[in-house]
């Protein structure tokens, strides 16, 4: 397989975003899915609808989330409203709780542990997709990227549970830890497929706690921000993101990369690779 194509830019500006998402040289067409993480109440470290807002209009996109499996105000859908509106997301755009009435099944193709994926049944609207992800920890994945944000970020409520026990949604929080971790990437693989490649992915690296933005009580960020990254391959998008945190120069990497190797963050990539819809090898191309 060629090695993937994933742009860099040490910019962090909308008009970076913008500028990534224009050097990828693809058009999404249709009905734009924009999805992203509208942030839990009280996270400090999640990305403000401001900076999304020039990419979100120049794809004339619509912003998608789906509600939560834990307790939180995005667990149901009239506090995930309540949240939209609170953090502004409802300012700059319209959004869509994609599970507010009922899930999708989509197949999962020679999945590791799942063979099927649930998702909000308004993912059938959408012609193509933008995926804004905020690369940083996670307290379960080890780092959230690209991957997490079409994984379990696209899956319903229901869907999310099933992910995380594997396929048991009654073992949300017990299955087998690398289960879980290849779970994600069996879901990720659906969502890809579903498409047909009218995807465009972008990684912001900035505000890098070692907590994922749905912690309502997450630790500030220790290392410094490192930029915008933009590819049409996810695997090529997360596996960049993950050698820029080990090459980066600041001491305070080691408290993300701490979270990331003691979760096995890692798995998830090598999942996917292997999964066969990207490629860990890829070109950085600075801009």
């Amino acid at each position: 397989m060629a090695k993937s194509k994933v742009y860099f830019t040490k910019n962090l500006t909308s008009e970076a975003v913008v500028s990534m998402y224009e050097a990828l040289g693809i058009n999404l067409p249709g009905k734009v899915a924009v999805k992203l993480h509208s942030g839990e109440v009280g996270n400090q470290n999640f990305i403000r609808p401001p900076f999304l807002k020039p990419v979100i209009d120049r794809v004339q996109g619509t912003i998608v989330e789906c509600n939560t499996a834990y307790d939180g105000k995005r667990n149901t859908t009239k506090d995930h409203w309540e949240t939209m509106k609170f953090h502004g997301w409802t300012d700059i755009a319209q959004v869509d709780i994609m599970d507010e009435e009922e899930d999708l099944v989509l197949p999962v193709e020679g999945g590791k542990q799942i063979q099927k994926n649930y998702v909000g049944s308004h993912l059938s609207s959408y012609d193509s997709m933008l995926v804004l992800s905020h690369f940083k920890g996670h307290p379960m994945g080890g780092f959230g990227g690209a991957l997490k944000n079409i994984s379990i970020g696209i899956a319903s409520s229901f869907g999310k549970a099933y992910i995380h026990g594997a396929g048991e949604p009654e073992k949300i929080w017990t299955a087998d830890h690398d289960s879980f971790l290849e779970a994600m990437a069996d879901a990720a693989k659906s969502i890809v497929a579903h498409f047909h490649g009218k995807m465009a992915f972008i990684n912001i690296m900035c505000n890098m706690s070692v907590d994922c933005d749905c912690c309502a009580v997450a630790e500030d960020p220790k290392i410094k921000d490192i930029g915008i990254l933009a590819s049409l391959d996810p695997i090529a998008l997360d596996q960049a993101c993950l050698d820029l945190v080990y090459a980066s120069d600041d001491p305070g990497k080691a408290d993300l990369i701490e979270r990331i190797e003691s979760r096995n963050g890692i798995h998830t990539v090598e999942a996917a690779a292997e999964l066969g819809y990207g490629n860990r090898e890829y070109e950085l191309i600075a801009l």
